[in-house]
């Protein structure tokens, strides 16, 4: 049988391991994101070539997600640069409550801010035994069947325990650090994680006096005013589309 002594040397490398294990889990941080979008998948057209080099097709966006356990904020990163085809892409901020399944996003429309509440959009994963590394993180696929023609995939991280991730993506155990469209048209990927903690009052988006829509309250807005034009039809559904 094991003595005094003996119980207690084990019970200090139990008590040693589980607090390792404990300080692994990370539970509030911010991730910074690079979005790459393929300009030649995205634009539909023959004559994208012709106007488009190649060496600027892949349009690069860079976003921050602030979090803690119950609270995410998804934000274009600040810069004073000029920016290059700025209208190719849209940027968007979204802020996430997942105790309280509501969603806030604030939308860019030419230039104007519009703001969207609704509540959370959950999306079926399937996770797969494939793995990666990312920024560091082991990570683990999932995928998620958008439509018929339409697979996204996705790289979770379980030591960041909050089910976050870029754009409004969550629902899986522990952050998403990688998110991909299988053309790979468009490719999110943590290019750093920061653990301190953020003040999330901070970043949180104000609403103010500005108009809250909901989703199908501004979708069909937007289709009277411009859904009847092609440029008009690709925006609202660059709007409302899978990201």
């Amino acid at each position: 049988m094991m003595n005094s002594i003996g119980k207690i040397i084990l019970f200090f490398i139990f008590l040693t391991a589980f607090t390792i294990h404990s300080n692994a889990q990370i539970l509030y941080g911010k991730i910074v994101y690079e979005r790459k979008t393929n300009l030649y998948k995205k634009i539909k057209g023959d004559n994208v070539k012709e106007w488009l080099k190649e060496e600027d097709k892949n349009k690069i966006d860079v976003f921050e997600l602030y979090f803690t356990d119950s609270t995410s904020v998804f934000k274009p990163q600040e810069s004073d640069l000029r920016e290059k085809m700025s209208w190719a892409t849209s940027k968007n901020t979204t802020y996430q409550q997942y105790k309280q399944n509501k969603k806030l996003s604030v939308k860019s429309v030419w230039g104007e801010e519009l703001f969207v509440e609704d509540t959370l959009y959950n999306r079926q994963w399937k996770i797969t035994e494939s793995k990666r590394i990312i920024s560091g993180y082991n990570c683990r696929k999932a995928i998620w069947q958008a439509n018929d023609t339409t697979r996204i995939y996705a790289w979770y991280c379980e030591e960041i325990i909050p089910s976050v991730g870029p754009e409004s993506y969550f629902g899986l155990p522990g952050a998403i650090l990688g998110l991909a469209s299988e053309d790979g048209g468009v490719i999110y990927f943590a290019k750093s994680v920061e653990l301190s903690k953020p003040n999330m009052e901070t970043v949180i988006p104000k609403k103010g006096k500005n108009k809250i829509y909901t989703t199908t309250e501004l979708k069909t807005k937007l289709e009277k005013e411009f859904g009847k034009n092609p440029w008009g039809k690709a925006m609202i559904q660059e709007l409302f589309g899978i990201w």
